[in-house]
């Protein structure tokens, strides 16, 4: 399979939208082809048409969605990792299939499609981003019960976006992962940011930042407060610690979860996958950034 280094061209993009909605057998698998051969960035494609404005090539993109299986999961998520095309969502998704490889990417689009649109619902414009967050608690914590898993935090289960979005509960990256892609859709900017020991989502619209705990039901904390809870658990804060972290080290900590979570539960041989994808982020990320 190719492994794409970059996003499709905007010709090749517009050639694909014109066929998308043929239902005729033999262009639905020359598409099919197609989008196999682009993998990474075929599957970014269809993402993004499956959550667009245009509900008929939506549809049409959700189908391919349902009927791409790529060949080897494994493979595929190191290439995304060699790319350094980095989506959070592509990323999650494709992290997810290289233990489920049957993974219906296009049912988890849905699924938090379905959760922007009841918070589209709710929010009343002119809104500012602390009170859309407030309508995104309400959704995601109140209505959807998503919740931290305090009882059984190391099960890998909690790392895995797919899992997350069906059993309501996870880690604070993984809360935070949704929370994510949920304010996304509904054109609502936050960031990423990984704290040491904690993960959280920062809002840096407003005059001052502030940030959404996704484990403790979604409550705002200031930057004092994250500083106060660092130093309550004897950690020396700076400032970086409250800057936005990159994609790339969002999907490298879940991957290191993964390897401590799979040793707790003496699956060695998936530590050691997910180690070797660490390795190849820390490997990637070296090269990229060599003079």
């Amino acid at each position: 399979m190719t492994v794409p280094t970059e996003r499709l061209s905007e010709g090749l993009r517009d050639a694909l939208l014109s066929l998308l909605d043929d239902t005729s057998g033999p262009v639905r698998k020359a598409l099919l082809v197609r989008f196999n051969q682009h993998g990474t960035a075929a599957l970014q494609f269809l993402q993004e048409t499956a959550r667009g404005p245009n509900r008929i090539l939506a549809w049409h993109a959700r189908w391919f969605l349902e009927e791409l299986r790529f060949a080897d999961p494994v493979a595929e998520f190191r290439g995304f990792i060699r790319s350094l095309n980095y989506e959070l969502e592509t990323g999650a998704l494709l992290l997810s299939r290289t233990v489920s490889p049957d993974l219906d990417v296009g049912a988890c689009c849905l699924a938090l499609d379905d959760l922007a649109a009841r918070c589209c619902e709710l929010i009343v414009e002119p809104s500012s981003a602390r009170e859309k967050c407030r309508v995104l608690n309400r959704v995601l914590f109140h209505e959807g019960g998503f919740h931290g898993n305090v009882e059984h935090y190391t099960d890998p289960r909690n790392s895995f976006i797919d899992q997350v979005l069906v059993r309501r509960t996870g880690i604070p990256i993984s809360l935070s992962i949704v929370y994510l892609l949920v304010a996304q859709r509904i054109g609502l900017s936050l960031e990423p940011v990984g704290l040491p020991g904690h993960f959280v989502v920062g809002c840096y619209l407003d005059d001052a930042p502030f940030f959404v705990d996704t484990f403790d039901g979604g409550v705002f904390r200031t930057a004092d407060e994250i500083f106060t809870a660092l130093r309550a658990n004897h950690i020396v804060p700076k400032v970086t610690d409250l800057a936005p972290t990159p994609v790339r080290e969002v999907l490298c900590r879940i991957c290191r979860n993964l390897v401590n979570h799979y040793h707790a539960a003496g699956q060695d041989a998936q530590a050691r996958l997910f180690s070797g994808f660490v390795e190849e982020f820390e490997a990637t990320y070296a090269r990229h950034v060599q003079p």
